[in-house]
């Protein structure tokens, strides 16, 4: 554990999911081979397009409403409805092509296991602090069995911008009912976690357990309050 900053007295604290909680890499990983293989067996044109149509289709989706970044599973939806419209389907086929997608994505999503030492952490913070999870993503926090700990789960899209807009931010500490200062986040992310965190008056938790170094990390523009490697070291503050 890092110090940068005298931490204030914590009433409450709010969590990052993805990369914070679990490591989400391998399961984007698996998640895009699974669903891109789903795709091209069941819509064949789909396959007649490589990775970099789809992606250029994608931003530009994005360019054109800026809300998307904010809401992946909508993003998802709309590249592969628009994609196949253009590639030869009906609106209605498209349209039920991607709810189909998504489907097959929303398993995907959420098939892994939790650390153990996850839920023996947060089992503990939950019985001292009112806990809040804060996402960008989409995963069912349901399903991976962690909503159990948090007192309200937020979401980008569904309740607001996604990080690091104040929009859950303020939810959160409207929810909890205590000052921002008094509030700590811990998140993996530099810019949409630790600058987030800041720029709406929490206090911040960077989550590092990849060993990278501030002064050459990337997005690196806020100093963070601590830094943590293990999330064991909360149990210590």
């Amino acid at each position: 554990m890092k110090y940068y900053r005298q931490l204030k007295p914590i009433k409450a604290m709010s969590f990052d999911l993805d990369d914070t909680l679990y490591d989400n890499r391998p399961v984007i990983t698996r998640l895009t081979r699974e669903a891109t293989a789903w795709f091209h067996q069941h819509h064949p044109l789909a396959a007649t397009r490589d990775e970099a149509w789809w992606l250029k289709l994608k931003l530009e989706l994005a360019e054109q409403d800026p809300w998307l970044y904010s809401d992946l599973t909508l993003w998802r939806h709309r590249t592969a409805q628009l994609g196949l419209t253009q590639l030869g389907y009906s609106s209605q086929q498209a349209k039920q092509a991607a709810d189909e997608l998504l489907e097959v994505v929303f398993a995907l999503r959420s098939d892994f296991s939790v650390p153990d030492v996850t839920h023996q952490v947060m089992r503990q913070l939950a019985e001292k602090y009112p806990l809040v999870a804060i996402t960008n993503g989409n995963v069912d926090v349901e399903r991976i069995g962690l909503s159990g700990y948090f007192a309200l789960i937020l979401k980008g899209g569904r309740d607001g911008y996604a990080k690091p807009h104040p929009d859950m931010f303020v939810k959160a500490q409207q929810f909890v009912g205590v000052e921002s200062q008094s509030i700590l986040h811990v998140g993996d992310h530099l810019k949409t976690d630790v600058a987030g965190a800041k720029h709406n008056g929490f206090q911040a938790c960077w989550f590092n357990d990849q060993g990278i170094s501030l002064r050459q990390a990337k997005h690196s523009s806020v100093l963070p309050d601590i830094e943590i490697h293990q999330l064991e070291s909360l149990l210590l503050l």
